[in-house]
């Protein structure tokens, strides 16, 4: 079974850092619970150049490294790897943040399992010489996963294209009006969740 798992907001807490971060720079009171839109340049309500801001500060290597992981996340993936399954993490962080997301993996001894960066919201962020290729989703698209784990509303819905394989939506508040209707689609709030799903 190959699974695709999601780096910020499912593997690791990102969006209450974000929170955090967006109060210290702009004075920006939005609470974790109330960023009901994956865009967090409205979610924050901020001005363009102050988003840009927020995500050059997001991005580097010592504010990546100190996101904790989600509760029960890192077992469960070291329990699957025990399984012989194929984990790999998908990410729409920009690949020069490869040697960052490399050492929080490392650091939660995960350090053996890839990390796929793709151009999931068309921001098209260059690629230093040193990092790794960004796939566009459509490439991701053709990557046979059986298991796709993801928060964001825009990946879900391109997730949504695969003829096979099964979406699970891993809970946040911005993905809470996210329609799981289909089948092929669960929702799961929590590690524990996803664990029960893919066993």
């Amino acid at each position: 079974m190959r699974i695709y798992v999601d780096f910020d907001d499912v593997l690791c807490e990102t969006a209450q850092a974000l929170s955090r971060l967006a109060r210290a720079m702009f004075g920006r009171d939005v609470p974790f619970e109330r960023i009901h839109d994956f865009d967090l340049q409205k979610a924050f309500a901020l001005e363009r150049a102050q988003y840009e801001a927020l995500m050059e500060r997001a991005h580097e290597t010592e504010f990546l490294l100190a996101f904790p992981p989600m509760p029960g996340g890192v077992d469960c993936l070291r329990a699957w790897q025990a399984r012989g399954l194929e984990v790999a993490i998908v990410t729409g962080r920009p690949a020069a943040t490869h040697r960052a997301s490399r050492a929080w993996l490392q650091r939660h001894g995960l350090d053996a399992l890839p990390v796929i960066f793709v151009d999931k919201y068309s921001r098209g962020h260059p690629s230093p010489a040193d990092a790794p290729p960004t796939l566009s989703t459509a490439a991701l698209l053709r990557d046979p996963f059986d298991v796709a784990i993801d928060d964001s509303p825009v990946a879900l819905d391109a997730l949504q294209q695969r003829a096979a394989g099964r979406t699970i939506v891993f809970d946040r508040p911005w993905n809470h009006a996210y329609d799981c209707a289909s089948p092929r689609i669960a929702r799961c709030c929590g590690w524990g969740d996803v664990a029960r799903a893919v066993a």
